[in-house]
């Protein structure tokens, strides 16, 4: 148990989210990193954990293909196809009948600078199929310097999608993978948060998307507006939507 228990949203049930945390890399807690007024982590946990133990309250995501969940995961570990090494950690997966649905989420990650990312030698060493043929050719411009991207996080990304599949098909499902991204106008200091940047992004978001469709792994992506637009219109959801704008601010 942490020194000090965070502040977590009405519902959220504590010591099932605290357990999740306390499996995946980072330490956001003991850091203090998750009671910052900026944490995208706080933000998805609040919004996500609240469904640990209720997963059919859970509606399907806006525009995005999963049918009803069975079942709702907080940081999630997508093992790739080896041993050893970094596997990817998604901010929540959701279980349906026919699909495993993986959540990445970004609320100001995308307006700060760019931290490197690279893909090891482990990506090429595997044949991913024809199924993920435009994820690979799109890792290979990443790779060589052919494809950049500014704001948005295309190697995670890929990476993801990479570790969902491997799973997905583990399971006997389809994959789906959500890229659930704010543009917040400003940061949580109420300093603006750069307009062209938001722009950018959404135009890195829409490239990205166009680059992979048609793959195995379905990339899909909601703005946080829409999603809390969603729950608000839900009655079982509203108190927990309103919660999260008075917590979280505009998203």
């Amino acid at each position: 148990m942490p020194d000090r228990m965070p502040n977590f949203l009405p519902g959220v049930p504590a010591e099932a989210v605290l357990a999740a945390l306390s499996r995946c890399p980072g330490n956001e807690v003991a850091s203090g990193k998750f009671d910052s007024p900026d944490s995208s982590a706080a933000l998805a946990v609040n919004a996500f954990g609240w469904f640990l133990d209720r997963p059919a309250l859970l509606p399907p995501l806006p525009g995005v293909p999963m049918g009803q969940p069975r079942t709702v995961e907080i940081e999630a570990e997508m093992h790739f196809p080896w041993r050893g090494g970094r596997h990817p950690w998604l901010d929540a997966a959701v279980t349906t009948a026919t699909t495993l649905v993986g959540i990445e989420s970004k609320r100001y990650e995308p307006f700060r600078p760019a931290k490197a990312s690279t893909f090891s030698e482990a990506f090429d060493s595997r044949d991913w199929g024809p199924g993920m043929a435009r994820f690979t050719a799109l890792r290979q411009a990443l790779a060589a310097g052919r494809q950049t991207y500014r704001c948005l996080d295309a190697v995670q990304l890929v990476k993801h999608a990479y570790g969902l599949r491997t799973q997905a098909t583990k399971r006997a499902r389809g994959a789906v993978l959500v890229y659930l991204h704010a543009a917040p106008a400003t940061w949580a200091s109420g300093k603006p948060v750069s307009p062209e940047a938001i722009a950018r992004h959404q135009a890195e978001i829409a490239d990205f998307a166009r680059a992979v469709k048609g793959d195995d792994v379905t990339f899909a992506p909601v703005r946080w507006a829409e999603l809390l637009r969603q729950w608000s219109r839900t009655p079982d959801l509203k108190a927990h939507a309103e919660a999260l704008r008075v917590r979280f601010g505009v998203l």
